[in-house]
Formats: structure tokens, C-alpha cells, sequence
């Protein structure tokens, strides 16, 4: 499907510089660009390339001011790479929709499945389960008995979600999480290590995405809680009784150990690692691979392992390449002291 300059920019709120009239029906990334396709510029970085782009049209920031002439028409918005959102959800929503349950689909006689719901090959939904309107369960997802799934969710295939557990609306599971497995709960005994059992479970709140292999374990008691508007990458460990707060991101890799509080609109990078039982204030960032022993008040940015204030570990950090110069100039100044005493000794 093709889309003029002119349309896009009605869609978006934008202004045209340059041909109203151009098409475009693919995107394209502005260093590969290819005419006939979108791209965007939102990271000053890469402007160099708008130069050369062979893109049609480019979304650029309202404060953009070429450097000199670019071949592609723009589109100047309020935030380039939002837009770019806007469109791609255009583009997605506009595919063919699945629809239908599969024969193959197991679905217990005592769930309540909204007649609008995609229910794949080989899916399987449990006992007492519940599924809002608008949903997506793809093929050998599993859905456990007394599950809750609300509105318009995307459960990818092969994700697992454990028995009691509460997801909310506009949620998307991808490929191969886990949601309510067993917290990793044992009570020593002996040589030995007794299970505690893990009786509470996992309540996911609306607009929350969960990445690929990602797994978030069920509770002791209560709930582990992933609240509105949370992102999650691929590959991250949520164990039971966390707490994660609105809106806030974490990258690959990142672990949680229990009963750790998680504030509001936090960005952890990839491989940040928390112990147990700690607090983290809202705003807060962690750099990649930061690892968190204590608690975080809001607003802290923070680095290293063990976990300082950023401005702290980067005055550490220039310090770091400079220790074998420093180590030899203090045993030169040992030598130094040692020989003025020796001195002043033989003076006396």
C-alpha cells in the first residue's frame, strides 16, 4: 500500500519540505536507505547520512535545520522516532489479522473465551481461565488453569503462564516466557534443602510487554507485580515477591532477586544484576552490567559492580589506567620519606 508525503504529514501533524507528492510503501533505515521507502533521523549522530539517504521521504525533528541540501522529501514533527511508532503500528495494524480457533486448540468446557479471540494449533487453555476480547493465543502457548487474561493480548508461541496468574490488558507475551513459575524458595535442613512452596502468583497490569525467554516467578504469598506500562527485554529474571513500578524499562540480561522494590519509570541497562530485598527509587538508571547491593534513592544514576554513583565511578574510572604510574610515584615517595627520617636521625 502506498502513502503520498502529504497523507503522512496529515497523519502525523507534520510539515512538508520538499514534494507533497512523493510515495512511499516501505521503511527503511536512513543508512541503507532505498527509494520508495520512509526513514527517520531522530540521533544527530547519524545526520551525515540524510545527505546521501536514497530514502524518498525522512521524519525529522521540528528543530532539524539541514546542513546543506538533502535529496528526500521531510516530514519535520514533534518527536521523529514517536512518529516513526505511529507509522509502524499503521503498518502492522494493517496486515492480515488471525482469526478462528484451531481444531487442534485444547480449550477446557469451563474457560470463558471471547468469541473475537485467535487460538493456535496445539494451544492450550486450562480450567476456570478467562480471555478478553481481541486476543491472540498462538500455537503450544500454554494457559494454566484459573488464568485472567484481559483485552487485545498477544501471547506469542510457546509462552507459559502458570495457574492463578492475572494478566491485564493490551499485554504482549513473546516467545517463551514463563509467568508464575515456582520461586526459588528452599529452607536448609541438614545437609539438605526443604522446598517452601510457592502459593501466591504473578499479576501483570495493562500495556506491559514481557520479552523473549523472559521469566517472572509466581510469589511465596501475595503477588510478584509487574505494574502498567513496563517493558521487559529478552532473557531477564523476575523472582517472586518483586515489585516493578510503572513504566519502567530493563534491558537483556537483567536479574532480580526476591522481594526487591522496583520505582516508577527506572531504566536498568543489560546484564544489571540486584540482590534481594532492596529498594530502588523512581527515575532511577542503572548501567549495563551495574550490580546493586544496597538501596537507591530517586533520581541516582549508577555504575560499576559493586554499584557507585555515576559521577563517582567515572572519576574512579580515569583513575584506573593511571594506578601503575600512581603505585610506582607512592613507593618513590615511601623511599623518599624513609631515607629524609634515616637523615634527620643521623642529624640528631
Amino acid at each position: 500500500m502506498e502513502f503520498s508525503a502529504q497523507q503522512i504529514a496529515n497523519f502525523l501533524n507534520g510539515t512538508i519540505e520538499g514534494n507533497p507528492d512523493a510515495k512511499v510503501c516501505n521503511f527503511s533505515k536512513i543508512e541503507e536507505g532505498k527509494p520508495g521507502t520512509l526513514t527517520f533521523l531522530a540521533n544527530p549522530k547519524y545526520e551525515h547520512y540524510i545527505y546521501q539517504t536514497e530514502a524518498t521521504i525522512v521524519l525529522v525533528n521540528n528543530d532539524f535545520t539541514p546542513a546543506q541540501p538533502v535529496p528526500a522529501t521531510l516530514i519535520k514533527v514533534q518527536n521523529a522516532y514517536a512518529s516513526l511508532a505511529m507509522l509502524l503500528n499503521m503498518a502492522e495494524q494493517s496486515k492480515a489479522q488471525k482469526s478462528g480457533v484451531a481444531s487442534t486448540a485444547f480449550i477446557a468446557a469451563s474457560a470463558r473465551v471471547n468469541d473475537s479471540v485467535y487460538i493456535g494449533n496445539f494451544a492450550y487453555i486450562g480450567e476456570q481461565v478467562t480471555i478478553g476480547k481481541g486476543c491472540k493465543i498462538y500455537p503450544y502457548a500454554y494457559i494454566g488453569d484459573n488464568v485472567a487474561i484481559g483485552d487485545n493480548c498477544v501471547v506469542y508461541p510457546h509462552v507459559t503462564v502458570y495457574h492463578d496468574c492475572i494478566i491485564g490488558n493490551n499485554c504482549t507475551l513473546h516467545a517463551g516466557a514463563v509467568i508464575g513459575a515456582d520461586g526459588f524458595g528452599f529452607a536448609p535442613e541438614g545437609d539438605s534443602y526443604k522446598k517452601i512452596p510457592q502459593l501466591g502468583n504473578v499479576v501483570i497490569e495493562d500495556d506491559v510487554e514481557i520479552g523473549a525467554n523472559t521469566t517472572i516467578d509466581r510469589a511465596v504469598m501475595d503477588s510478584t507485580v509487574i505494574h502498567r506500562g513496563v517493558k521487559l527485554d529478552n532473557l531477564i529474571q523476575i523472582a517472586h515477591n518483586v515489585e516493578i513500578g510503572e513504566n519502567t524499562v530493563m534491558a537483556s540480561q537483567v536479574g532480580i532477586a526476591g522481594s526487591v522494590k522496583v520505582g516508577k519509570h527506572c531504566m536498568f541497562g543489560g546484564q544489571v544484576g540486584l540482590a534481594g530485598h532492596l529498594k530502588i527509587g523512581d527515575h532511577v538508571n542503572l548501567g549495563a552490567q551495574a550490580g546493586v547491593i544496597s538501596d537507591i534513592k530517586d533520581g541516582e544514576t549508577v555504575l560499576g559492580a559493586p554499584a557507585i554513583n555515576a559521577r563517582g565511578f567515572m572519576r574512579s574510572s580515569a583513575i584506573f589506567n593511571r594506578l601503575p604510574e600512581v603505585y610506582r610515584t607512592l613507593g618513590q615517595l615511601q623511599r623518599e620519606v624513609e631515607q629524609l627520617k634515616k637523615e634527620l636521625n643521623n642529624q640528631q
